[in-house]
């Protein structure tokens, strides 16, 4: 059983009763106020110590800012009277210096005037030099420039002559006139005229025959020519290798030892423009040959030098051929002929190829020669167009004192 305990209100004073269980709860209650209210009344004493030493800081501080701001303005004061004092003197020098520097100033001006006088002389000479020693070089220059021009338009009309373009006369006339300008030195027992034949065979004939015999009336050499020049009004356009078969056998009905065709067809041809191309092995047609028009005579006088050369072995075969020997080795001796013939004739190309390609570069010096030379004159009639506007004002700027100087010696008072 319980045991009960007699409690008082300590608000209304009345009596009452409680359990051990209940007491026990309100001790329990009493405990935790009283812990709580121990706590609070600590805080507020740290609280009020922290106030304290926060208070003591500031005064602390306070003072220690008061004396150093103190000790400024003790410095500031004594740095103000030593400025003062250098300010005084500093004046002091400058009015014992004022006139010295009037003097040097004085001096000085005078010293520039002389030199803008003796600049302003020289720059008149200079112009006057300037002017005389532009219109030599211009002269000079445009001396050469005519010059230049003159051989870049020699050298262009050297090589529009050796173009593959016969401009202004037909292919035939060409070549036949090529030929008649040598015919009295270079081909005196020569023949080169119109094929006028027909064969009655093939019922065709070829453009020109050449044949050249040697002074006992033997033929050295025979060559059908076919000139072949494209007709702009033509649709269609032709080939070289269209021509080869009826060639062949004009050169065969015509008892001629070689075929030739002139020709201007395929002018973007790489093969073609080489200017000499054997196209024996190419047509199946031995001895045939396609020419740039400006190889006509080049291709005459390979064909009759080899042949001239080829006579001795022609006699001396003909000899064996009669006296029944083996001709193996003069055969040998005639393939080798046929080699070096190929091989000049190569070469032949090459140095025409060659002789072109050092033109158009001597053309494309000339004209950067002429291009340095117009830039040139024009550097010197800039260079002349700066000297002129060269100023007193541009000499003096960013010169203050000069400037101030100059100005006053404009002045009306002076």
């Amino acid at each position: 059983m319980s045991q009960e305990t007699e409690l008082i209100c300590p608000h209304c004073h009345k009596a009452f009763t409680v359990n051990e269980s209940e007491y026990a709860n309100l001790l329990n209650q009493v405990s935790k106020q009283e812990i709580n209210k121990e706590v609070h009344e600590k805080l507020e004493i740290a609280e009020r110590e922290k106030q304290n030493e926060l208070k003591l800081v500031e005064s602390k501080v306070r003072a220690e800012l008061q004396q150093t701001l103190a000790d400024k303005d003790s410095e500031i004061i004594k740095l103000k009277s030593q400025t003062d004092q250098k300010i005084s003197e500093l004046k002091s020098q400058i009015a014992s210096s004022k006139t010295e520097q009037e003097l040097a100033i004085t001096r000085a001006v005078s010293t520039v005037e002389k030199e803008r006088d003796e600049l302003k002389s020289k720059l008149e000479n200079k112009t006057t030099e300037q002017k005389l020693l532009e219109n030599s070089l211009k002269e000079k220059y445009d001396a050469e420039l005519r010059s230049k021009d003159e051989m870049i338009a020699y050298y262009k009309d050297m090589k529009a002559k050796m173009s593959t373009k016969m401009i202004g006369e037909s292919l035939e006339q060409h070549c036949e006139t090529e030929f008649n300008k040598l015919r009295p030195t270079a081909f005196q027992r020569a023949y080169f005229e119109k094929d006028n034949a027909v064969s009655k065979n093939s019922g065709s004939k070829g453009d020109y025959i050449y044949r050249e015999t040697d002074e006992h009336g033997n033929e050295i050499i025979s060559i059908m020519f076919e000139m072949k020049n494209e007709n702009e009004t033509t649709a269609t356009k032709h080939k070289n290798e269209h021509f080869f078969k009826e060639l062949d056998k004009d050169r065969r009905e015509k008892k001629c030892e070689y075929a030739v065709l002139v020709s201007l067809l395929e002018a973007d041809s790489e093969l073609y423009n080489q200017g000499i191309v054997d196209v024996s092995f190419q047509s199946g047609f031995e001895k045939m040959y396609v020419i740039r028009p400006q190889f006509f005579i080049t291709m005459i006088t390979l064909l009759r030098n080899a042949a001239l050369n080829s006579l001795q072995y022609k006699a001396e075969l003909a000899l064996i051929k009669e006296q029944n020997i083996d001709i193996t080795n003069f055969e040998n001796r005639i393939d080798d002929w046929k080699e070096k013939f190929a091989t000049s004739s190569g070469k032949a190309t090459k140095n025409f190829q060659k002789a072109i390609k050092e033109i158009e570069d001597s053309i494309k010096r000339l004209e950067n020669t002429r291009d340095a030379l117009i830039q040139t004159v024009k550097n010197f009639e800039t260079a002349n167009k700066k000297l002129d506007d060269l100023t007193i004002k541009k000499l003096t700027r960013g010169n203050p004192t000069m400037t101030e100087k100059f100005a006053e010696l404009k002045s009306p008072e002076n």
